[in-house]
């Protein structure tokens, strides 16, 4: 058969998007602090880019005096070898601060080296500390074991080189056991409460929980209390003191370490938008303007309306600082006009959302939120799907009664027959198992019956994927005595 090349003409129609529309694009999704940061970067990065407050600074700079009264005494001496220390100690705090808390504060250590630390201080051997430090190594998050000791004592033989003997591997074992926090090197659950109930003052109710962990753990786990109470011979008053001491242990005991204090005050939310409620129930909304003013750097403007470049040689010289100047004030105006759309845009989504849930801003009240999809925001502001999702990923608005992800206002109906939204009936669901009989907790079936009786025509597949939703375990799990 004969190969034959033919030519064929065809006209297709694609959607491209610009460089231009990508940046801006993936602008929308930057948060309030990540934005900042973007506009610092191409400041260092672009020469004709500056800050246009910087320009009127420079003017009015010598006719203004900022010079404090430490300044004027640190003046006096005549170098800095002259200054007394204390006059260079820095005041972290203000008079009226009740507690004073240092500014710098030492990250947390990993769980190896926490327990590590506290091995140091017994009278263990080197080789017992290396053996420690592997058995350590094989510790989750929580401080479960992960590995048999068995398998550890063949890791040590064939990975590391090293010979243990059942019994000392075992004695290690039981010293880590014994450190803080209780529970670390358990097995398991049930093996992580004995080792912290081990730890509690001995009385009636630690003594009564021991035994119910460590011979009727399945039975308590399936809070079968009249069973159990009947198979102890025990009171129901003595058996809810000891569910009380149960309930108090730690389940995941070494999760908290390597967390700092510093980490813990650093993990915070800085809203991308701020909503305020009038008397009058006006709704108002801003957006924090951290961002300065930007501007075309004046030599590159300059160029641009006929001036020469300084130090420009002729020819291929010329040409090629031409190039450069011209590339980067089109970037820089590129830049500038990115900005603007980006913060166009973010105000535009979050005025129509705003106008949509105002029921919701006015009261605070999660069963006012009304079904909203990005559709619905689409449809107010003409902006594409892919937009609204992309300027409403992870920013945040503060309102009087806190601070929400704008992904909580989207929410659809439950089914096309009912304008109720999902956030009411999680709200009702709430509602109805906080006031519930805890001796007698409500079944799903429950549950389903009286939000039917709500007018919420739900069924009870649902209802139990709404439970989930808010943490909340089965009505087995919620009994209490």
């Amino acid at each position: 058969m004969k190969e034959v090349l033919s030519q064929s003409l065809e006209q297709r129609m694609q959607l491209r998007l610009s460089p231009l529309q990508i940046r801006l694009v993936r602008m929308l999704e930057m948060s309030e602090p990540e934005i900042e940061e973007e506009v610092r970067r191409e400041l260092d990065d672009n020469p004709a880019l500056e800050v246009a407050d910087s320009v009127a600074g420079d003017d009015s700079a010598e006719e203004s005096f900022n010079e404090t009264a430490d300044d004027m005494q640190l003046a006096d001496y005549a170098s800095e070898d002259d200054i007394p220390p204390y006059r260079l100690g820095i005041n972290n705090r203000s008079a009226d601060d009740s507690v004073f808390e240092p500014v710098a504060v030492a990250g947390g250590g990993s769980l190896i080296d926490y327990l590590m630390t506290q091995l140091a201080e017994t009278e263990m051997s080197e080789r017992q500390l290396d053996i420690s430090r592997y058995v350590i190594g094989n510790l989750d998050d929580n401080g479960y074991m992960t590995r048999s000791l068995q398998q550890i004592e063949d890791d040590l033989a064939f990975d590391a080189g090293i010979e243990v003997p059942a019994e000392e591997l075992k004695t290690v074992y039981n010293a880590i056991r014994r450190l803080d926090p209780a529970g670390v090197g358990a097995n398991d659950l049930r093996d992580c409460l004995l080792l912290q109930l081990k730890r509690l003052p001995e009385n009636d109710s630690t003594r009564l929980a021991s035994e119910i962990v460590r011979d009727y753990f399945d039975i308590f786990s399936l809070r079968h209390f009249d069973r159990l109470a009947s198979m102890l011979g025990v009171s129901r008053e003595s058996l809810k003191a000891a569910d009380e001491v149960i309930r108090s242990l730690d389940p995941k005991p070494a999760s908290r370490i390597g967390e700092s204090d510093a980490d813990d005050r650093t993990r915070h939310i800085i809203p991308d938008f701020y909503v305020d409620v009038d008397q009058n129930d006006r709704v108002t909304v801003t957006m924090p303007n951290n961002i300065p003013d930007l501007m075309i750097e004046r030599s590159f403007v300059a160029y641009d309306n006929g001036g020469e470049p300084r130090n420009a040689s002729s020819g291929k010289r010329q040409s090629e600082a031409q190039s450069f100047i011209t590339k980067k004030r089109e970037e820089a105006s590129d830049f500038i006009e990115l900005l603007r759309m980006r913060r166009s845009t973010l105000m535009n989504v979050m005025e129509a959302i705003v106008r949509w849930q105002k029921d919701f801003f006015v009261s605070e009240d999660e069963s006012r939120l009304r079904p909203m999809v990005l559709r619905d925001i689409s449809s107010f502001t003409g902006l594409d799907i892919s937009v609204i999702s992309r300027a409403t990923a992870g920013k945040y608005v503060a309102t009087p009664g806190g601070v929400y992800p704008l992904k909580f206002f989207f929410n659809e109906r439950v089914n096309d027959e009912e304008d109720a939204s999902s956030h009411e009936i999680l709200s009702s669901l709430k509602g109805l198992i906080s006031d519930e009989d805890t001796a007698s907790p409500l079944s799903d079936d429950a549950l389903t019956t009286m939000l039917n009786e709500m007018g919420y025509n739900i069924a009870r597949r649902t209802v139990a994927k709404y439970r989930e939703r808010l943490g909340i375990p089965v009505a087995r799990l919620r009994k209490k005595i």
